[in-house]
């Protein structure tokens, strides 16, 4: 296995910023040190082929008054951004070669605006599963990157968001803008050994992102710290983030015994139990629930399911005339949407609206539901690269738990859990609808619990 990731709050983006502004360090060597990590072989296929460059080429570093301006929390940050978001004067490509001749954006997506006006230097678009259709961080076209915690053994990263997670890693950079439609922000972020929060959908426009399913895409980043999520989600939300500091005595959380635990391989259930006790023992109140609703996705989901419906009304068009130039592996997801009728998928709206208050009722009166991010740690790529069965089973395990939360239009986030000899866990806190503050404030006591303990 390769060298252990350090704990997420060391080298996070306060901890830069708070070096910058006691002249500890300079934007200049920040920024340089995140270009020739992300020009290394450790970041291999991190980046789309001919995007990264020194970031002081394209930016004038900021000057020291702009590292204690509230307005500018992302001053000389180096931030990467997710091949499915306009930058002005780039083409979104979205991992693909079928759009990879598109006509270059002329205009930032908001994302990329809020993140720039934050202060934050951009240092390069990341690869990412093609059209952001899968969770295993597979690309046939531009190379998969590497899982940084074992590289010897060339693990998957996890996807859709693999390079954005790989570059924050590694610190190629210190956020990696990205997209989670069933988990692409959350499963990255488990097996890579980082911090991936997924807001509430509605709270972070989407304008601007090439799309998968205009119900379930959320934009969101990767972080190093529950704290840098905060702040990042502040700046992409436009929103001030209200944190109560509710003790963990005085939180009740739920277990999830339907299908979140189901098969989980033998470090993830070491590094969840662990995590339970340690949160029982800091004085949680934890208790098991069957929330049998979950069991019901697969019924709902059978006709192919909203990703499958509206990203083939996107590529429809596209896909007629270039199906062959798709990754095969996407193409036969997106065109399980043909399949699907008018009435299907006003069958399935009112289906999920319907699930979502059943679950909402059963959720009512905790502060969080505790699960594995992702059941199993991060298989070698050899694995799944020519195995289609094998690669649908690990794709299928790796979205399991993290896409309830997209069916539920709810918030959560993935942190690490493991020690440092185990290859990456994610503990995922989750909840429903515009539950992102109480989220975030039980992740930073709870990030704070699993670190005194290891």
């Amino acid at each position: 296995m390769s060298q252990p990731i350090p704990m997420p709050t060391q080298g996070d983006l306060h901890a830069t910023r708070q070096a910058l502004q006691a002249g500890q360090t300079s934007p200049q060597e920040i920024l340089e040190r995140a270009a020739a990590i992300a020009q290394s072989e450790a970041c291999r296929h991190v980046f789309l082929p001919g995007q990264v460059k020194s970031p002081l080429l394209t930016s004038k570093a900021p000057p020291k008054s702009a590292f204690n301006d509230p307005a500018l929390p992302l001053a000389g940050i180096p931030v990467s951004i997710k091949d499915l978001f306009d930058v002005a004067g780039q083409t979104t490509a979205a991992g693909s070669t079928v759009l990879a001749g598109a006509a270059a954006a002329e205009t930032d997506c908001p994302a990329v605006a809020r993140l720039r006006a934050a202060g934050a230097v951009l240092t390069g678009r990341t690869n990412m599963v093609e059209f952001a259709f899968s969770g295993v961080g597979i690309n046939p076209h531009y190379g998969t990157p590497l899982n940084p915690a074992d590289r010897t053994a060339g693990r998957i990263p996890g996807g859709s968001s693999s390079g954005a997670a790989v570059s924050v890693a590694t610190g190629a950079a210190l956020v990696g803008l990205g997209s989670d439609t069933g988990g692409s922000i959350r499963i990255p972020a488990a097996l890579c050994g980082i911090v991936g929060f997924k807001s509430t959908a509605r709270l972070v426009l989407t304008l601007g992102a090439v799309p998968l399913s205009t119900s379930l895409d959320t934009v969101c980043a990767l972080t190093r710290s529950v704290r840098d999520a905060v702040t990042v989600h502040e700046v992409l939300a436009a929103r001030t983030v209200k944190l109560a500091g509710k003790p963990l005595p005085s939180c009740r959380l739920a277990v999830a015994r339907t299908q979140m635990q189901d098969a989980l391989d033998d470090t993830v259930a070491r590094a969840f139990g662990h995590s339970l006790q340690v949160l029982r023992d800091a004085g949680a109140h934890i208790e098991e629930i069957a929330l049998d609703e979950i069991s019901d996705l697969a019924a709902i989901n059978a006709t192919g399911g909203l990703s499958a419906a509206e990203g083939y009304a996107w590529h429809r068009t596209l896909i007629a005339e270039h199906e062959a130039e798709y990754d095969p592996r996407v193409a036969m997801r997106i065109l399980r949407g043909a399949r699907m009728s008018a009435a299907d998928y006003i069958d399935l709206l009112a289906a999920r609206k319907q699930w979502m208050a059943r679950m909402e009722a059963r959720l009512s009166g905790f502060d969080a539901v505790l699960s594995p991010t992702v059941p199993i740690v991060a298989p070698p790529i050899a694995s799944v690269l020519d195995d289609d069965n094998e690669f649908f089973r690990i794709n299928g395990l790796l979205l399991r738990n993290t896409a309830v939360v997209n069916m539920l239009d709810g918030c959560a986030i993935s942190l690490p859990c493991h020690t440092p000899d185990q290859l990456p866990v994610g503990l995922m806190l989750w909840h429903g609808a515009l539950h992102d503050d109480a989220v975030l404030d039980l992740a930073l006591q709870v990030e704070t619990a699993l670190a005194h303990s290891l």
